[in-house]
């Protein structure tokens, strides 16, 4: 009798060749999503580096740095707004044709996407055994994908510049109680103000030392734009800093803080003063509450994270590409629900998971990317449009309270996820 026909092996999960084709078309298919994202018609062009290096440019030849104004069909004039110590760095790039800086910048940017991506997946991959390379290009091409990280490359911004110093401090330096923690974070606030937060959460965490140190870095960077360019330095700190017209509209669906939230409510006109306060002072409270006892319980990770939620939400000014925390906040998530893996959990890992899922989905969208907003005032008209017009804002507020923590074990370990809003102070 003829042999029966052997049928081919079945690709399945214990097939590492099915294993294989499976990472391959997922990390082609991201690949293949980035440029749909960065089009030409969804970039800036790298209006915001453009405006930097004008700035410096006129400031070279010796006019005040800020009296610098370029026209915009939508905020009307932009200025440099960076503290002087951001000009000094910047200054030796004004000397290098454009299209160099562009590219220097962008390379710089990319580089640190992949350091701190790294940073973050690293311990996601040695607590649950997952495949090292496919994780982390994954999770680069994701991490691109995100609005937030779009908007920093197009307009050429620094963000990423600081988050590495942030993040090599906080996650690093402090935890390992090291001689030169927080000289990161004071560079950063000296750069841009924004990381200053971090200095209160040191303060609340109890961190002296670390918080001694990088007030003092941000005194004296501060203190050596002083000495350099005296004049700026005076106008920006006594003048220029409170002046939140020289920023932008604070309406516009850009800013995705608290007070734009408000302000589209109120449009044109600007919001009330005491009720922003009131909102700050308890979003400050519970988000430095929750982040204090996540420190305390060894979660270096959430702890920042949070923190880095109630900075973008209290600040007045909060643009799209300033808010990098939803990256890591989307990695916590990630870890909670792989760790939620007992059959008792089932129901918490399919939450953490749909937020984790959901969270991911919007900051790949954006707020602004596909939307028109921002030409005439922004109003709130109903619900729909409040949900589409502060979606950044909500999804922090939501973040700010459902983030999970890992509590009772370092970050090197497989950890059990509690929400610390029911757990017990691990000290």
């Amino acid at each position: 009798m003829p042999a029966e026909p052997v049928a081919p092996p079945a690709v399945t999960d214990d097939d590492p060749g099915g294993r294989t084709v499976r990472r391959l078309v997922a990390v082609v298919a991201l690949i293949a999503v980035l440029p749909a994202l960065y089009l030409p018609g969804l970039n800036h062009k790298f209006l915001d580096l453009k405006i930097y290096m004008s700035a410096v440019d006129w400031w070279r030849v010796g006019h005040p740095l800020y009296d610098y104004v370029q026209p915009d069909r939508v905020q009307g004039e932009l200025y440099f707004t960076y503290p002087p110590f951001s000009a000094l760095l910047l200054w030796p790039f004004g000397l290098l044709p454009l299209d160099v800086t562009v590219t220097i910048f962008t390379v710089l940017t990319v580089l640190a996407v992949v350091l701190t991506t790294w940073w973050l997946v690293a311990p996601l991959i040695a607590r649950h055994d997952l495949p090292r390379m496919f994780t982390l290009v994954a999770a680069v091409l994701l991490v691109l994908a995100v609005e937030t990280i779009r908007e920093t490359i197009t307009f050429g911004q620094i963000n990423m510049l600081l988050i590495v110093l942030i993040l090599a401090d906080l996650l690093f330096a402090v935890p390992q109680a090291r001689r030169w923690a927080g000289v990161g974070v004071g560079l950063a606030t000296a750069l841009k103000l924004f990381p200053g937060i971090f200095i209160v959460y040191l303060l609340a965490t109890r961190r002296w030392r670390a918080a001694a140190v990088a007030s003092a870095t941000a005194a004296a960077a501060t203190a050596l734009a002083a000495a350099i360019a005296p004049r700026d330095s005076w106008r920006f700190w006594t003048h220029e800093l409170w002046t939140t017209d020289r920023v932008g509209r604070t309406d516009i669906v850009g800013n995705q803080s608290l007070f734009g939230l408000l302000s589209r409510f109120t449009a044109p006109e600007k919001p009330d003063r005491l009720l922003w306060l009131l909102l700050v002072a308890v979003v400050a409270v519970y988000g430095l509450w929750r982040a204090t006892r996540a420190a305390r319980a060894g979660d270096a990770l959430t702890g920042l994270t949070l923190t880095g939620f109630v900075g973008s939400l209290a600040s007045p000014i909060t643009w799209t590409h300033h808010i990098y925390w939803f990256v890591p906040a989307v990695v916590l998530l990630a870890d909670a629900a792989l760790s939620a893996d007992r059959p008792d959990e089932a129901r918490r890992r399919w939450w953490l998971s749909a937020l984790a899922l959901g969270t991911t989905a919007v900051i790949v969208y954006g707020v602004v990317t596909f939307q028109k907003w921002g030409v005439e005032p922004v109003r709130t008209h109903d619900p729909l449009d409040f949900v589409l017009q502060n979606s950044y804002v909500l999804l922090s507020l939501l973040l700010l309270a459902a983030l999970p923590v890992r509590s009772g074990h370092g970050a090197e370990n497989r950890t059990k996820w509690t929400d610390l809003s029911t757990s017990r102070d691990q000290r």
